[in-house]
């Protein structure tokens, strides 16, 4: 789960964007960037993720909840992960692919991963459109990430918000419990509106996994959908721990769609569990779930996450809908 202490972004400051050069093609697995020469300890692992995808007859995956950020800031959240601290409920947890963001995203496209994106957001007013500006350069350098971007109750977000669509982002990162926001907010009603016309998803940390927070819980998301039933919002973590409440929502609305993320992992199962009695309803909306991993940010193996949706048994059939094909005609990959 992507709750991050606050702390951690505002020392951050006003870092600016580590350059990076064009990925390249690779001739040994086709994916934009990888290269013989790109050389990563996942080797092992990146084997059992295509052997995942290409038994399901998938080109790839698409993962929809995958952090990049000014590096200053990501080290400040995993300093705060290394704390165990309360917003990540007071448990250990390693961070399993803490490197470079070279080496980060190579590990993506080692794995297969066709498409990811950049989730960030900021959790204070004035950060909005500088994270907006340094993830359109990540995304012009990163031509398989789709271009994220990210909005903030305050004064002049409609702006902003209009400015990266017309900069051509293609997903919005909304995260509630860090930003100790309600979404809700009469601040924020024009940008969803705008963002509800675009047709332009938003992934939402909206449940009260794994710490509550003032305005989380799906009460404040049914508030949003009332007004604008025809948002894209993707509910992160499949709204854990209300898993119930957010498919119900995810039935009432048919533009609101669910990710993967950390869900079903044993980390997860041992902390907020999935309702058994919940899975059917899960499989009915198999047009509507998307692989999400949390990655780089996860304590267990990449490959834990697709065997963790895998032992499911829902099917080859929702496997491949959930770990691309739902996502791939989200977003026209």
């Amino acid at each position: 789960m992507d709750d991050h202490h606050k702390a951690p972004l505002a020392a951050a400051g006003s870092t600016e964007p580590d350059s990076a050069g064009s990925p390249r093609p690779s001739a040994a697995t086709g994916v934009p960037g990888t290269t013989s020469e790109d050389v990563t300890p996942h080797g092992e692992q990146a084997d059992e993720v295509r052997s995942f995808w290409r038994r399901l007859g998938l080109p790839g995956l698409v993962d929809v909840h995958t952090h990049f950020m000014p590096e200053r800031v990501l080290h400040k959240v995993w300093d705060y992960f290394d704390t165990s601290g309360p917003l990540i409920g007071g448990v250990e947890w390693p961070i399993s692919y803490r490197c470079g963001e070279a080496e980060r995203t190579a590990v993506l496209r080692e794995f297969g991963v066709r498409a990811f994106t950049a989730m960030l957001y900021p959790h204070k007013p004035g950060m909005a459109r500088w994270l907006n500006g340094w993830a359109a350069d990540f995304a012009r350098r990163t031509p398989d990430c789709l271009h994220t971007a990210t909005l903030y109750p305050e004064p002049g977000v409609e702006t902003y918000v209009r400015e990266a669509v017309e900069a051509g982002a293609r997903v919005f990162k909304a995260h509630i419990q860090v930003g100790a926001y309600d979404p809700a907010d009469e601040l924020l009603q024009q940008a969803w509106g705008l963002l509800a016309e675009a047709r332009i998803p938003v992934v939402i940390h909206c449940g009260s996994g794994p710490a509550p927070g003032k305005h989380t819980g799906p009460e404040p998301i049914a508030r949003v959908l009332a007004r604008h039933p025809r948002l894209r919002l993707v509910v992160a973590h499949l709204g854990m721990p209300e898993y119930e409440e957010f498919l119900g929502l995810a039935e009432r609305y048919d533009q609101v769609r669910l990710d993967t993320t950390m869900t079903f992992t044993d980390f997860a199962e041992d902390l907020m569990p999935f309702p058994r009695r919940a899975l059917p309803r899960l499989a009915g909306l198999g047009d509507r779930v998307l692989l999400g991993s949390d990655f780089p940010n996860i304590p267990y193996p990449y490959v834990h996450q697709l065997h963790a949706l895998e032992r499911l048994d829902l099917g080859p059939e929702w496997l491949r809908a959930v770990c691309h094909d739902n996502a791939a005609s989200l977003f026209g990959l």
